[in-house]
């Protein structure tokens, strides 16, 4: 079982920084990625769990045919809000829900997928046998989970740049949240557990990010993530002084203008048995 994690908060501007500079930076070949996949399926009735500013959501309402229903879901407001502010060409049920407590009856959707999201549940156990519930005999989860952050260049120099400012406590969101669930052996052993066949795919999927300027870089992970909670916990100025460093630190690694970086993930796919 996953150990508990705290609050993590998406609201005030984050919702609005994250999807104007993160989606297109990391998350777009991601979500184009997912929905392929989904669209092999097949899938009648699709549930997207912490969809988040609705970066694959818009891909699967522009890919999957206008017969598939397409239920949208995550458990900040705000990110749902924001998603629903922006829109898709073809309805989307937009729903605030917990992953721990799915508000879906049994056996409702042949396919779920979510995009970076199993990271943050605070028992992913949990959270995966709630996607088993939801899911037809036969029916199929399609997640995202981020590599290590070694792997990741943008994050890993942002990062630390800005914990070289708190030596003594530095700011762990990013290895320990988003870069922190990439155990292959790990994340097969949840879904087992969770009641999942045992014959996972785990995909290494690698791509390149880009970003129009090394700014851009440091106010998306600084002020669109829940990095920006630990910066203005610590005070006012704060938030600006980690932006300023992490973008000389981005710029002098990758340049001040078209920065490209190296990202990497890893693509699971899992299936609930059929009935017997």
């Amino acid at each position: 079982m996953s150990e508990p994690m705290p609050q993590i908060g998406f609201a005030g501007s984050v919702p609005a920084i994250y999807d104007r500079h993160l989606v297109p930076m990391i998350f777009d070949v991601y979500a184009l990625d997912l929905a392929a996949r989904l669209s092999a399926l097949g899938a009648s009735a699709v549930l997207e769990i912490a969809a988040g500013t609705g970066a694959v959501t818009r891909r699967l309402a522009s890919e999957l045919p206008d017969s598939v229903s397409l239920v949208a879901s995550d458990l900040s407001p705000a990110m749902i809000d924001h998603a629903r502010s922006v829109g898709t060409v073809r309805p989307v049920d937009w729903q605030v829900a917990d992953a721990m407590d799915l508000p879906f009856d049994d056996a409702g959707f042949d396919a779920v997928v979510c995009q970076f999201g199993a990271m943050f549940f605070p028992d992913r156990v949990r959270a995966y046998r709630e996607v088993g519930r939801v899911l037809r005999p036969g029916g199929t989860f399609v997640f995202n989970v981020w590599d290590r952050m070694e792997h990741n260049d943008f994050a890993h120099v942002l990062w630390n740049s800005v914990a070289a400012l708190y030596p003594d406590d530095p700011p762990n969101f990013l290895p320990n949240i988003p870069h922190g669930y990439h155990d292959a052996a790990q994340i097969r052993g949840d879904l087992v557990a969770a009641g999942f066949d045992a014959q996972v795919e785990i995909d290494a999927v690698e791509a390149v990010s880009r970003a129009e300027s090394h700014e851009v870089v440091a106010t998306a992970y600084c002020q669109g993530t829940p990095m920006r909670n630990f910066l203005e916990a610590h005070g006012a100025g704060h938030v600006e002084r980690a932006t300023q460093v992490a973008s000389v630190a981005i710029g002098d690694a990758f340049g001040e203008r078209d920065l490209e970086g190296r990202i990497s993930a890893f693509v699971v796919t899992a299936t609930i048995p059929p009935t017997a």
